[in-house]
């Protein structure tokens, strides 16, 4: 039986309708079909494995439901931390109700309908809101439930995965960015008020991405400065008349001309970026957006790691794509953006520091230029930045 293509699409619609926060998780999923698989599960590399029999007889609310359970455990790193853990084959079963727990805890209230009976902590005695270390060395009855979500959930492989197609999974960079943007989502929704949000999810997400505020300050200041010197600039210009032009009809006389500041963020995304620094990634440049007091119309990002993948005009970091990982060239994107028309007057470069620079500032732009980590991200190792570049050293975020 083929696999409707179109009945997963609606399924994926309802999970996001009712968490909008987990949009990117539950559509970055590579899907693969599986005959007679039986159940629904993910790998590590985020694949969903669905029989499409299964498809067929569930409802759009039982599959999508399963769906958020499933980007539940990819988002929470449920494998990673399995693996951190040491959890061996023989208690797996263990990690995977301690894992289950977790996650359903916090879904339990939200209407979802999986196909069996959740997995709840009270069914074990257990506390709510905890993480599944915690339940995984909390003694319980025997269990009958048997809940298998795939090596996403536990990290021991099973026979259908497709291990050797590297390429249809998704990489680690692009992983942790997908984490990193639900992250970002998940603040944004208790912020807005649009819903019932658990602490669990408000406190992963907190510690996903936890801003520091001191050096963003220093951070805006710099910028601030950049901005305030090309807003005083005024000159002569010809591309309008002047006003005094009726009173020299024989004289073309100049107009008078302020130059509107434009400010440029290009984003390290290459591969030496962590996931902690990805994550303070994003959320710096909404905090560029908030407290800068630049009009959030002209805020462009680039995405850069040995090249430039996009150029966004973004109003909010979680709308931001970012692309790469590979290797890092910043020069390459300081370049790309002295390009822009409108030409930017100030460029904010986000990176490690490991990376070539230009041998001169691009004329007439300013240049800042925020260290993560103070750059020293790999081996203590000092980078000089540009001596042209104005330098603001981010707090380590290893």
């Amino acid at each position: 039986m083929p696999l409707d293509a179109r009945r997963l699409a609606v399924a994926r619609l309802w999970a996001v309708s009712r968490h909008p926060y987990l949009a990117a998780a539950i559509f970055a999923s590579p899907v693969v079909a599986v005959p007679g698989l039986g159940k629904v599960t993910v790998d590590e590399s985020w694949r969903l494995y669905v029989d499409p029999e299964l498809v067929e007889e569930w409802s759009v609310e039982v599959l999508g439901s399963l769906l958020v359970h499933h980007a539940g455990h990819l988002v929470r790193d449920h494998a990673g931390r399995a693996r951190s853990l040491g959890v061996s084959e023989h208690v797996t079963k263990d990690w995977a109700l301690a894992a289950d727990a977790e996650i359903n805890d916090d879904l339990v209230n939200t209407g979802l309908r999986l196909p069996s009976d959740p997995v709840l902590p009270q069914s074990f005695g257990w506390e709510p809101s905890r993480l599944a270390e915690e339940y995984f060395h909390c003694d319980h009855p025997d269990s009958e439930a048997e809940p298998d979500c795939g090596s996403g959930a536990d990290a021991q492989t099973r026979s259908w995965e497709l291990l050797a197609d590297r390429k249809s999974g998704l990489p680690p960079g692009e992983r942790h960015l997908t984490r990193a943007q639900v992250a970002s989502d998940v603040l944004r929704y208790c912020e807005e008020g649009r819903g019932r949000m658990s602490k669990s999810w408000l406190r992963w997400a907190e510690d996903m991405l936890d801003p520091q505020v001191d050096w963003r300050r220093v951070l805006a200041a710099e910028i601030r400065k950049g901005v305030g010197t090309v807003a005083g600039l005024v000159d002569y210009t010809y591309k309008r008349p002047s006003r005094r032009a009726a009173a020299t009809p024989a004289v073309v006389l100049p107009a008078m001309e302020r130059p509107v500041p434009e400010v440029v963020v290009l984003c390290d995304t290459s591969g030496s970026m962590g996931e902690r620094q990805l994550s303070r990634l994003l959320a710096e440049v909404d905090g560029l957006l908030r407290g800068v007091g630049l009009a959030r119309s002209r805020l462009r990002v680039l995405a850069v790691d040995a090249a430039v993948h996009a150029v966004q005009r973004v109003s909010s970091g979680r709308r931001l794509e970012l692309l790469g990982g590979g290797g890092t060239d910043m020069a390459a994107g300081v370049q790309a953006a002295a390009k822009l028309r409108p030409r930017p007057s100030v460029i904010v470069v986000l990176t490690d520091g490991l990376t070539p620079w230009p041998a001169a500032a691009p004329k007439g732009i300013a240049v800042v230029v925020g260290l993560i980590g103070g750059g020293r991200a790999r081996g203590n190792r000092a980078w000089q930045p540009p001596e042209w570049a104005r330098v603001v050293s981010i707090d380590d975020v290893a």
